[in-house]
């Protein structure tokens, strides 16, 4: 059996629970320790398929066809394994399952009560991952904040696991808030002795606090804070806000955290080695060069909407040297302006995201056809593909009422649609291609350069396709089929050979990028973006020996 990790949030919520769990993991993966990664969401949804990106952020899909909580996005991307289904569960999923063994008669006649059957299934999940993975550590984020109601069970089957195991082989961390109150000049300590109190009144005693702050603790806050909370003045640790989550694990390593993890677990581990994440973060923060790109997309009021594009572009703009200046674009201000050019003047690059339904759909392929029409290099993902097919097959092929089903059932050119076997299924999450699939590239593309192989494997999350039926004319006019799904002969991606960089894709390539690795479409994409930069630069630069005024 391997060790547990459990780690809680107190005070408020937004405190950064995945960042500093996913720390945790990379820190521990660095000494040679082998980690996964669990999240524990208290909703009553089974999973976050059909939640708004404005309520919940995105939603991470797994290689395995899973919809996930966007924490396992910062999982992947710090211990760099591939996550899967039973990475993430949900009280919905807690529920239907005992639901279900009640209606088969699994309990015999009784009485089916939180505790023990909610909290018994939650612990026999725990385990199973264990068991399926066969790592060192779990590290499991329980979501919610202490106090909250729902997060309740989840906290007294880890109280359990406690109680069934011992203290070698459990670990709790708390993470928590010591906010400064300006008007005093202080950080105040007593919102994280009341959030510790509160986990006590439930039978949790932390074993690390991991005290969310915006200015170092100091050695006598410190002090005040174990001896008030019952813990070593060593397992307080200063969890400083920073510019990137990058450096996160970097500052919890300099407060030994690493060391006291492996200490309390009697873990046997290698010697730290953080270079490579060092030499992320150098590069984010001293970058030689800047690059201006536009997001044109329809949830821009919650950035975590688009979390994996922004990492993706970090990793990116690390790679090329440059600092990626994203332009939050709302494609309905797009719509009201009647003029893509007026917002989207001076950008090096334009991506158009993922999404559903039609708002904002005119707005995103006005933005397409500002980039193809100015030769500025343009990335379409998912939703942002299907934009520059009807968009190219409006304006360069003459269908004029060219479409997308989902948006116009009655078009006559739906040069984007549902598969036909798929159109009787009613429940939403029936229609959805999800998680990886091969795509054989197209030798001599964009893409198989980028990607420098015949075959991309990647991961998915929509309902409707590229129409085979238009594939034979939008090729011939040049919009390119340069990645296939061959089993299915589903079009992938789609290039414009004589634009300086113009690629969308069917998937969703940002949730394989990683920091120090670079996804390769993001890479060249921002590479593409700096080409046009120093090309803009160099037309308004005055030629040599010309006098210029003042």
């Amino acid at each position: 059996m391997p060790k547990f990790i459990f780690v809680t949030g107190g005070v408020v919520s937004a405190l950064g629970k995945g960042i500093a769990s996913a720390s945790i993991g990379y820190l521990l993966e660095s000494r040679g320790i082998s980690v996964t990664m669990l999240k524990c969401d208290p909703y009553l949804n089974v999973d976050p398929g059909t939640m708004s990106p404005i309520q919940h952020g995105e939603v991470f899909v797994t290689d395995d066809g899973a919809e996930t909580d966007l924490d396992l996005g910062h999982y992947e991307r710090f211990i760099d394994r591939e996550l899967r289904e039973n990475n993430n569960i949900t009280t919905g999923q807690i529920y239907d399952t005992i639901i279900k063994k009640e209606r088969r008669g699994d309990y015999l006649g009784g009485t089916v009560q939180v505790v023990p059957h909610v909290t018994n299934e939650i612990k026999e999940r725990i385990i199973k991952l264990a068991q399926d993975t066969g790592v060192d550590v779990v590290i499991a984020e329980i979501g919610g904040t202490v106090g909250d109601i729902e997060s309740l069970p989840f906290l007294e089957a880890i109280r359990q696991m406690r109680l069934d195991l011992g203290t070698d082989d459990t670990l709790f961390i708390h993470l928590t808030l010591v906010p400064y109150i300006k008007t005093a000049g202080e950080l105040k300590t007593k919102p994280t002795q009341h959030s510790v109190r509160a986990l006590r009144d439930i039978g949790i005693q932390p074993d690390i606090l991991m005290c969310r702050t915006e200015r170092e603790l100091g050695l006598e806050l410190k002090q005040k804070i174990a001896l008030f909370c019952n813990v070593e003045i060593a397992a307080v640790i200063d969890a400083r806000d920073v510019d990137s989550i990058y450096e996160v694990p970097l500052r919890f390593h300099e407060d030994g955290l690493d060391g006291i993890v492996i200490s309390k677990l009697k873990l046997e581990a290698d010697a730290v080695d953080l270079s490579a994440m060092e030499t992320v973060v150098e590069r984010i923060y001293n970058p030689k060069h800047r690059v201006k790109i536009a997001v044109c997309g329809k949830y821009i009021n919650l950035k975590d909407a688009y979390k994996s594009i922004s990492e993706a572009f970090l990793h990116a703009g690390a790679e090329n040297d440059a600092r990626v200046e994203l332009a939050w674009i709302d494609v309905e201000d797009i719509e009201r302006e009647e003029s893509a050019g007026r917002i989207l003047a001076g950008m090096d690059g334009i991506l158009v995201p993922g999404g559903f339904g039609e708002r904002g759909i005119e707005g995103k392929i006005a933005s397409v056809g500002y980039a193809r029409q100015n030769g500025v290099p343009y990335f379409g993902i998912c939703l942002g593909m299907h934009c520059a097919v009807i968009e190219y097959a409006r304006n360069v092929c003459g269908l004029a009422e060219a479409h997308s089903t989902e948006f116009a059932p009655d078009t006559p050119d739906p040069v984007i649609a549902l598969l036909p076997e798929l159109q009787s299924v009613v429940n939403m999450g029936g229609t959805m291609r999800l998680g990886g699939y091969d795509c054989r590239l197209l030798a001599g593309s964009r893409a198989q350069e980028a990607y420098a192989g015949d075959v991309a494997r990647e991961r998915h999350r929509h309902r409707y396709e590229y129409n085979n039926k238009y594939r034979e004319l939008l090729e011939s006019k040049g919009l390119v089929s340069t990645g296939v799904y061959a089993k299915a002969d589903l079009v992938e991606m789609v290039e414009i050979a004589d634009h300086p960089w113009f690629v969308a894709c069917q998937f969703h390539p940002e949730f394989k990028s990683r920091p120090g690795r670079a996804h390769p479409l993001f890479r060249e994409f921002v590479h593409a973006a700096l080409g046009h930069s120093e090309s803009e630069r160099e037309k308004d630069e005055p030629a040599e020996g010309v006098r210029v005024a003042g």
